[in-house]
């Protein structure tokens, strides 16, 4: 069950990547490569790294997505590597076990329990295209630790506006 949790701003170092349903894993794979770049800097995460979904057209099947790792304080970034700030708030949260697969149902879910609760969400929509304030997949299971991903937790966490 959705619950609605407020959350200060966090720091994170991310990436940005144009991708679509296919090409994933040029954002995705990005993750660990930031987790490294923060270790050779001695930061370490401060919570899960994640997915920042920054807008969505499923027709067109192009997506604007971030891979980020949150830090306890503010990092310079480099190169393609930026450092930014997920903003506080309000947010409607759910947490998922099991494959990443079965996401698709989970976030359908916690968006019709929104709209039934009249929530309004940090999102815009113009010509198709979805434009989120917020939102975010947080990998709470370290792949290399548990490599099966029919054993993974998720966090969701979708602004409110």
């Amino acid at each position: 069950m959705p619950k609605i949790i407020d959350l200060p701003a966090r720091p994170y170092v991310g990436i940005r990547r144009t991708i679509t349903m296919t090409t994933f894993g040029l954002v995705a794979d990005r993750i660990a490569g930031l987790i490294g770049w923060l270790a050779e800097r001695g930061v370490s995460p401060a919570d899960a790294p994640f997915l920042r979904y920054d807008s969505i057209n499923m027709p067109e099947d192009r997506l604007v997505v971030q891979a980020g790792v949150p830090v306890a304080t503010p990092v310079a970034g480099e190169g393609d590597i930026f450092a930014d700030v997920l903003p506080a708030g309000r947010y409607v949260t759910e947490s998922h076990h099991g494959h990443p697969d079965q996401l698709a149902g989970v976030i359908s879910g916690m968006l019709a329990w929104g709209d039934e609760q009249g929530l309004a969400w940090d999102m815009t929509e113009k010509d198709g295209t979805e434009h989120w304030g917020c939102r975010l997949e947080l990998y709470r299971t370290n792949p290399m630790v548990e490599p099966d991903p029919n054993n993974w937790d998720t966090d969701l966490q979708f602004r409110l506006a």
